[in-house]
């Protein structure tokens, strides 16, 4: 297995990012261990200082832009995090940011990036269509800077994976939520360089898995983008996409679609028996442990992504309400 983003890329991203960003911790579950028969412990990525790994790769691409680059401001489309991500890593580096999104993106998350500064701008009712503003935007001179299809922002998303070797040297199995692959390539390209033993799995949600269908066609395909728990991994991988779906066929090895009812149950579950506040994107690793769906995980971290869930939606999840966004949205 080779990739243009490399070993190195990422430790250079490491010792790029470091003022930026926070080491988050990786703790032990008895209970999902117990119920599984393995060893499994939770990357706690949604501590991260803007709720989700996001922040990574964003202050990875923003850092390493030249300073022409810089002064004509950045932009970006995102169903959330890569948004909240990108305004907090260009108002530190005193870059004008601007979020494109589309109008199934919740309003919590909306509102998250106005606070960091950033203009947000709604477009349409999905990512291609925000896309489409971006697109424009970058003809009049921005930078784009997108969520998942970029070399610096997997090198940043890949940091996590090496935190996760150095805090679980022995781990057999990784879970990674997956979306338009930006994440899962760099863990899975690290995972693989520092031992090729450990299994790395991808999960999404059923509704709407844009990377798992694509990667069933062998090829980029076009995936209606459709209300979910897990709204953040929403939106497509591109037609055109450059890095992580060849980086998606070469180091991960299953891949795997969760319930809407087992994404909810996995966000009780983090809050009542692991004391954790979870969004259903972030969740999706306990999701397919609590169901049964990994065979053998071992010593297995699930990497919880982001916990930026809109309080009364988790607040209505745990108290038990059979919450149906599909309904709803």
């Amino acid at each position: 297995m080779s990739s243009e983003i490399t070993l190195q890329d990422s430790f250079a991203a490491r010792a790029r990012i470091a003022q930026s960003i926070r080491v988050t911790p990786t703790m032990s579950s008895d209970v999902l261990s117990k119920t599984t028969g393995s060893d499994i412990r939770l990357k706690l990525e949604q501590g991260q200082i803007t709720g989700s790994f996001k922040l990574r790769g964003a202050s990875n691409a923003v850092l390493s832009l030249s300073d022409a680059q810089r002064a004509k401001g950045v932009v970006g489309v995102s169903t959330g995090n890569h948004g909240r991500g990108l305004a907090y890593a260009a108002k530190q580096a005193g870059v004008r940011c601007i979020i494109c999104m589309s109008e199934l993106v919740p309003q919590n998350k909306v509102d998250g990036i106005k606070a960091q500064g950033a203009e947000v701008r709604i477009v349409g009712r999905s990512q291609d269509d925000a896309q489409v503003e971006v697109d424009r935007l970058v003809a009049d001179g921005m930078v784009m800077l997108p969520p998942f299809d970029h070399r610096d922002i997997i090198a940043g998303q890949s940091t996590v994976a090496l935190e996760m070797l150095e805090q679980s040297p022995d781990l057999e199995t990784v879970l990674v939520p997956l979306s338009g692959g930006g994440l899962i390539s760099g863990v899975g390209m690290v995972m693989k360089a520092v031992n090729p033993q450990v299994r790395v799995i991808g999960i999404s949600m059923e509704r709407g898995a844009a990377m798992y269908e694509s990667q069933k066609a062998g090829k980029p395909v076009l995936v209606e983008e459709l209300s979910t728990l897990a709204d953040s991994l929403g939106g497509g991988v591109g037609l055109d996409n450059q890095h992580t779906f060849a980086m998606t066929r070469a180091f991960v090895d299953d891949l795997i679609l969760v319930t809407e009812t087992e994404i909810a149950a996995a966000i009780r579950h983090a809050y009542w028996q692991e004391r954790q506040i979870i969004e259903g994107s972030g969740s999706v690793g306990i999701a397919a442990l609590l169901a049964g769906k990994i065979k053998d995980p071992g010593r297995c971290v699930a990497l919880i992504s982001g916990q930026n869930i809109d309080m009364q939606l988790h607040h209505r999840i745990i108290s038990g309400e059979d919450v149906d966004v599909t309904a709803e949205g």
